[in-house]
């Protein structure tokens, strides 16, 4: 049988076959072919090491690119959220002042941006 019979399982038969071939070497053939093999399994290890190292790399790299933004959208969002709220607190004394002056409700409510509902709370 010099070739794989078309009915036959390539996967199996294949590998069947190779053995078969392997062992009709010489000695110095065999060595030839065995250091090849060895030389194609190290290039894929060295490969393969290389790649999970690059993995790992990039998966550090991103989780610290990730902390950095994290802490500066962070520190903006905190300073927005802050200067929202300082000028919600300084609308509410101003309504609070303008109230004790008995101004009406509705010229307190335009002039400090809150609903008249928040004004009548005050």
């Amino acid at each position: 049988m010099d070739k794989l019979p078309y009915f036959l399982d390539k996967r199996i038969f294949g590998l069947i076959f190779e053995i078969g071939e392997i062992g009709k070497l010489t000695e110095e053939d065999l060595m030839s072919y065995e250091a090849s093999l060895k030389h194609k399994r190290d290039a894929e290890s060295v490969y393969n090491s290389a790649l999970k190292a690059g993995r790992i790399s990039g998966h550090a790299q991103g989780v610290i690119e990730g902390k950095i933004e994290g802490k500066i959208e962070g520190k903006i969002e905190g300073k927005i959220e802050g200067k929202i709220e300082g000028e919600r607190k300084k609308a509410i004394e101003t309504a609070i002042n303008l109230k004790k002056m008995d101004i009406s409700i509705e010229k307190i409510s335009k002039a400090t941006g809150l609903s008249i509902e928040e004004v009548e709370q005050l």
